[in-house]
């Protein structure tokens, strides 16, 4: 009668998984099963609050490649991740085949401080995971956003890591292993340099 997300938390030393919630909702994460499945689950939605069924089974859903989200924040990474209010002077965002950004922003678009910092979702999809990661970097290192800062650079290192390449994280990964070494990295840089995007 509706759309949900189902969330888990995969143990891979236990080889075994846990169910962490339900979310009555489609989730911001969306793109990402749509880049592997071509079903437009917006549109299922719509469709079933019309009273129509879905037009597909689950026996003609097939899984294809590899997808990867970044939810671009107008954010200060650098400065613990405080919000970066303003307007946008300059918007330029990647694009080409297996490349979708999910936006409202532009240039002269105003982004207040009083809701969700997030200004736009990049969803990169490849054959395989290494391809949809080495899309990703690539395409985070085009975005081009001047008037506030964002997550963008942040998540080009993070992605460029070679932990994150070889899929040796976990849920305390970025806070133990990658920032340290990251905020170590901006602190010798020369002053600005570290949050281009």
């Amino acid at each position: 009668v509706n759309a949900g997300t189902m969330e888990f938390l995969v143990d891979l030393d236990r080889e075994d998984f846990a169910f962490l919630e339900i979310n009555t909702r489609v989730q911001v994460e969306h793109p990402v099963t749509e880049s592997i499945t071509g079903v437009d689950i917006v549109r299922e939605q719509l469709r079933i609050a019309a009273g129509h069924p879905l037009s597909r089974t689950q026996d003609r859903i097939v899984l294809h490649g590899h997808a990867i989200e970044c939810r671009l924040n107008a954010e200060q990474p650098a400065a613990g991740f405080l919000p970066s209010p303003g307007t946008i002077r300059r918007w330029t965002m990647p694009q080409g085949d297996g490349i979708r950004i999910d936006t409202h922003c532009h240039d002269g678009y105003t982004v207040g401080a009083d809701y969700d910092s997030m200004v736009a979702k990049l969803v990169c999809w490849g054959a395989d995971r290494d391809a949809a990661v080495t899309r990703m970097h690539r395409a985070l290192g085009r975005v081009r956003v001047e008037g506030i800062d964002t997550t963008a650079a942040f998540q080009r290192a993070l992605i460029g890591h070679g932990d994150f390449r070889a899929d040796a994280i976990n849920t305390r990964w970025v806070e133990e292993c990658f920032l340290p070494g990251w905020s170590a990295a901006l602190d010798a840089a020369p002053h600005g340099q570290g949050n281009a995007a």
